[in-house]
């Protein structure tokens, strides 16, 4: 009796939109998961749509995030080990607490009940206590026991507090150099605990200005193509559906931008996009190329993210897709322009994967190195004399941004580093970084890009 007891309740009511929360968290833990690609279609299988698929997504994303954060709290309040299962609920409902606008009362019993019906009656008193205790303080006061002193561990104390690991808190301290002191280190980090605004681009000659009309949001702040939506889901939209407005953060579409702005010596019709996966960047890189008479081919070395570059470049004639690994690509001819938005760690998107912070680890830093140096090396190859190479991480890691250009432009006689940052007139706070171009979410409100140009000589 009593093992049946424990056995999940089917038949127990529980709110759908912490159900679906719940197993997210769980996929992402025991089978390496990608919110991004996992929620969406749950919430439409659950048919959870508007304030409650906001109320979802905010519960799942926001709980991954700070989720090592609610753990040190969790752990203090049970040191005798939490099964993993419940671990989430918690986790759930700790965010509900200390985070969001949810009543004390209804965070603790919905959390009860999605435990009785997911995992069991047993653990349900556990969950019911510990949660308890958890709404005893809130965050701050939490924080105020459990972190160490930031001025004995500064990093672990920004680091329990922003909820990021140890390591990427010392990489972004790195990246940010001399900033870092003034206060802009906990300003980045938390930006990245702040839910990204949905952002479109209307690709040109594709996207009229009446494509947007109606739709609640505002133009975008750097980007002449961008739009940022209040709120909805974008796949809703006309033009998104088909192909003349698509998702894509604004700092994406400045690196396309910049690809295309920096001046070419002589012609400038044959354009290469070696590593364009998904597909966001090579589709306005088409369609700016194709107002100006421009051909594009995107390469992509994995045949099912090539297929995504097949859809997002579909209305446009001048774009070819190929599938090649990027270091060994070779095609007879040289290229005026191409842009190496390579492989990365993802650091400068942690705002959007919130998954990425605690799946990435240091070690991983190294293989990816030597891969993004390949490739602009590659690059650097197939580029002709006059021409320019933009170079380009989603990462402010400073092993994978300047680091990388510098040691492949130590290494060779023909080519010269560029000011990236004339490409981007109007956008602030590029000085601190030239010749680079380094958007940070706290003060651009963009992903964390970084855009290198090179002129082959």
């Amino acid at each position: 009796m009593a093992e049946r007891r424990n056995r999940p309740q089917t038949r127990q009511r529980v709110d759908v939109t912490r159900r679906v929360a719940w197993e997210v968290l769980r996929a992402v833990e025991e089978q390496d998961a990608y919110v991004n690609l996992l929620l969406p279609g749950l919430l439409r299988e659950n048919g959870i749509t508007g304030r409650d698929a906001a109320f979802t997504t905010e519960l799942t994303h926001g709980t991954i995030r700070r989720s090592r954060t609610y753990d040190a709290i969790l752990d203090s309040l049970a040191p005798k080990g939490i099964d993993a299962a419940v671990r989430d609920v918690l986790r759930l409902g700790a965010h509900q607490l200390l985070a969001m606008r949810v009543p004390s009362h209804a965070a603790v019993s919905t959390s009860v009940d999605l435990t009785r019906a997911v995992i069991g009656h047993r653990p349900a008193s556990f969950v019911n206590a510990v949660l308890r205790k958890v709404d005893g303080r809130d965050l701050d006061a939490w924080l105020q026991v459990l972190a160490p002193g930031a001025s004995v561990d500064p990093v672990g104390h920004l680091a329990l507090v922003h909820a990021h690991p140890r390591w990427v808190v010392e990489a972004m301290r790195d990246a940010l150099g001399d900033d870092a002191e003034a206060g802009e280190l906990g300003a980045l980090l938390e930006a990245d605990n702040a839910a990204p605004q949905v952002t479109l681009v209307a690709r040109p000659g594709l996207a009229a200005p009446d494509d947007l009309d109606g739709l609640a949001g505002e133009p975008g702040q750097w980007s002449p193509y961008a739009f940022r939506l209040d709120g909805g889901d974008p796949g809703a939209v006309p033009a998104v559906r088909a192909g003349r407005v698509g998702v894509q953060d604004e700092g994406s579409q400045l690196v396309a931008i910049a690809a295309a702005a920096v001046p070419v010596d002589g012609p400038d019709a044959r354009w290469l996009d070696l590593c364009a996966g998904p597909g966001g960047k090579a589709a306005l890189l088409g369609a700016l190329g194709a107002e100006r008479g421009a051909r594009l081919l995107a390469n992509e070395v994995a045949p099912h993210r090539a297929e995504l570059v097949r859809s997002s470049v579909r209305l446009l004639d001048n774009t070819e897709v190929c599938v090649h690994d990027g270091r060994t690509l070779e095609t007879g001819e040289a290229y005026d322009r191409v842009l190496v938005d390579a492989p990365c760690t993802g650091l400068g998107a942690l705002r959007r994967r919130p998954e990425a912070r605690w799946r990435r680890q240091p070690g991983d830093v190294d293989g990816l190195v030597a891969l993004q140096r390949e490739l602009l090396e590659h690059a650097l190859d197939l580029t002709r004399a006059g021409g320019v190479v933009t170079y380009a991480t989603c990462s402010p890691h400073l092993a994978e941004t300047r680091g990388v250009v510098e040691a492949v432009v130590a290494g060779r006689d023909d080519v010269e580093v560029l000011d990236a940052t004339t490409a981007l007139p109007g956008v602030p706070h590029l000085e601190r970084s030239a010749p680079y171009v380094q958007l940070w979410p706290h003060l651009h409100g963009t992903d964390a890009m970084f855009v290198a140009t090179l002129r082959r000589t």
